[in-house]
């Protein structure tokens, strides 16, 4: 994945670092931007990126100023947390996420969306499918067809490779090594089944689908099947953007804190609570 651009300064508020456990008593650091509202919306990061990139911390920073908190982390091996990057890991991810909903309901959060970038998108409506709590669910750029794309990563002679060798390293462009792939992680990737992962997901879940119609990573057409898959599904396309919307993240700032809002009827609590407040130091966001 390309570098992100720098992200602009935004002003400094209540933004605290926690650290949750998820189920293989790895941490998982993340960062609250605290707003003392009763609702919590939790963002997700895409493949080999972290809760630090855009548009992580502009989406978080538009809750914010709409006096919603936010919470966004880095799964298991990746940013600040513990753990071993994998390449697959789809339903890991999911399950990291199922962590840190938990940790929010013992402090009295309600969830009031989880909103996930790239294969976020993927994290959160496997988890949307998988445990049925959360009311609000955004997919943005996720891949629909998890077939497509390995063969622009791993060459075309993949499965002969790893079926070969056991795995096949990733290396840039300068030739350095990036991470490995094993039989089991491509594995994972390749069972995980999107299509029954989205009808199952219940009717009572709204689920919102941004895709860019510029996206040259994860095309328009994936976000096309969600729309046909997903039972209560809304699909917003932007004309135009990329696959992390570089030039219109004030237009997907907008989108998602609308859908969110509307899903919420206007009755957001900003009021002081012991939900988000429970928390450990400060840290400012690292642009």
């Amino acid at each position: 994945m390309a570098p992100s651009p720098s992200i602009p300064n935004l002003q400094e508020t209540q933004h605290k670092r926690v650290t949750v456990h998820n189920s293989h008593g790895e941490k998982l650091v993340g960062v609250l931007h605290e707003t003392n509202s009763l609702e919590l919306v939790i963002i997700c990061h895409g493949f080999k990126s972290s809760k630090d990139r855009i548009p992580m911390v502009n989406l978080a920073a538009a809750f914010e100023k709409e006096g919603i908190s936010a919470f966004r982390f880095d799964f298991a091996g990746n940013g600040e947390s513990e753990g071993s990057f994998q390449y697959g890991n789809y339903r890991r991810e999911a399950d990291d996420l199922r962590a840190i909903v938990e940790h929010f309901h013992k402090e009295k959060c309600f969830i009031a969306a989880i909103v996930g970038h790239s294969k976020g998108g993927n994290a959160v409506l496997l988890y949307a499918s998988n445990y049925k709590d959360v009311q609000t669910v955004i997919n943005i750029s996720g891949r629909f067809n998890l077939e497509r794309g390995i063969e622009g990563r791993l060459g075309r002679d993949f499965k002969e490779k790893i079926k070969h060798n056991g795995f096949i390293d990733v290396r840039n462009r300068k030739g350095r090594f990036e991470y490995r792939v094993t039989e089991e992680s491509l594995m994972d990737r390749l069972t995980t089944d999107t299509r029954g992962s989205c009808q199952s997901i219940p009717n009572s879940c709204r689920v919102l689908t941004v895709h860019g119609s510029m996206d040259e990573m994860v095309p328009v057409e994936d976000a096309m099947e969600f729309a046909k898959n997903v039972p209560n599904h809304k699909l917003q396309i932007i004309e135009g953007a990329d696959h992390e919307f570089t030039l219109h993240q004030d237009e997907l700032s907008s989108v998602v804190v609308a859908f969110v809002k509307a899903g919420l009827g206007g009755n957001y609590m900003a009021m002081p609570s012991q939900s988000c407040k429970r928390t450990s130091g400060y840290i400012p966001s690292r642009f």
